[in-house]
């Protein structure tokens, strides 16, 4: 019998924390005369691709989602890589039955792919990664007025900081990219996020850590996390940066902190970053890359994104919460933004 007493730290899962989202997703399905049509896009041979693919299949036909998967090149067995699925982003865009288009990333590289995510149309972007989304989310505009999505212009003069979760009349929530979102939304569920304080200030008072500073994930989710007032490290290969939308000096309280995050070099180590933070997400997509457990501080929360464990396997010595895998969690926002862009669609009906 083992005479250790030291307690370990909870092993979440992101049942839980999905099933919150999908009996949301489920009485709005419900209510429509008519279930919402996803169409994925697979170009490419890579398991994970295909494996991402199968799992949105399954996820969409228990919940009552209409998802047709349209393969080309590679994923077809006769063409290559990417052949083909530009032809399909703009044949599902001109398709008025199609109510969200998923493409199925890593294609051709990080600079022609971010070239066909411009190419699907801003209302049926389930991913939220069209720049309009991403100008709103870099610029904490949390609202959006469908309309403005016709015009290639972003605003000038953004709006004053949101102060409750719903939308003003006339304007409906922007798209966020989903992991981003399923990160904030699981930070929210466990009780990081302070319910107490003001929306758009719910994280005030934590340090985050996340490494990796991807397009995709890493950059936006530091974005996110900042806007809603935490301090947090973004950590890439080759520097740290800190984003903060708290002034550094001055005693001023009517600027008591910026309407967006601001993002300054950080002279910290990794090491240094880690014993300072509440939170430590990971999202580095390397099978040898594992956060090391004696630099974590005592109690924090552990998230891990990359289809790979990013943490050492004692990592619940020091972590009083561990969330291994948010898939689950990441399917429900993509279900919610599919759900949201047909709003957007008929509000612009509407208005027209």
């Amino acid at each position: 019998m083992s005479t250790d007493a030291s307690p370990k730290g909870v092993l979440l899962k992101a049942d839980p924390i999905a099933n919150v989202f999908r009996d949301e997703i489920k009485a709005a399905l419900s209510a429509s005369p008519k279930p919402p049509k996803l169409v994925g896009i697979l170009s490419t041979s890579a398991a994970p691709s295909k494996f991402y693919a199968e799992f949105t299949k399954k996820q969409c036909d228990a919940l009552g989602v209409e998802f047709v998967l349209r393969k080309t090149g590679a994923a077809t067995g006769e063409g290559g890589e990417g052949e083909g699925v530009e032809e399909a982003i703009i044949e599902a865009n001109e398709d008025d039955s199609v109510d969200g288009i998923m493409v199925y990333y890593p294609i051709f590289g990080v600079q022609q792919d971010h070239y066909l995510q411009q190419v699907v149309s801003p209302f049926k972007d389930v991913e939220g990664l069209h720049f309009k989304f991403h100008y709103n989310l870099y610029h904490n505009i949390r609202f959006l007025d469908p309309k403005s999505l016709l015009s290639s212009v972003p605003p000038t003069a953004p709006p004053a900081p949101a102060v409750e979760d719903q939308p003003p009349e006339g304007t409906v929530k922007s798209i966020l990219p989903c992991t981003p979102l399923a990160i904030v939304k699981s930070l929210e569920d466990i009780g990081v996020y302070n319910k107490l304080l003001p929306y758009g200030d719910r994280a005030y008072g934590k340090t985050i850590t996340v490494i990796n500073r991807s397009e995709v994930v890493g950059r936006p989710l530091a974005a996110l996390l900042a806007n809603d007032g935490a301090r947090v490290f973004s950590v890439d290969i080759d520097s740290i940066q800190e984003y903060t939308k708290r002034p550094r000096e001055g005693n001023d309280p009517a600027r008591r902190y910026h309407p967006r995050h601001v993002v300054h070099p950080s002279t910290l180590t990794l090491q240094e970053c880690l014993a300072l933070s509440d939170v430590v997400v990971s999202a580095v997509p390397s099978a040898s890359y594992k956060v090391k457990t004696e630099w974590l501080k005592d109690g924090c929360v552990c998230v891990n994104v990359s289809a790979d464990k990013n943490f050492e396997a004692d990592v619940r010595e020091k972590a009083s919460l561990y969330l291994p895998t948010i898939g689950k969690v990441t399917i429900m926002m993509l279900l919610r933004n599919l759900l949201r862009l047909r709003q957007y669609r008929e509000t612009l009906k509407t208005t027209s």
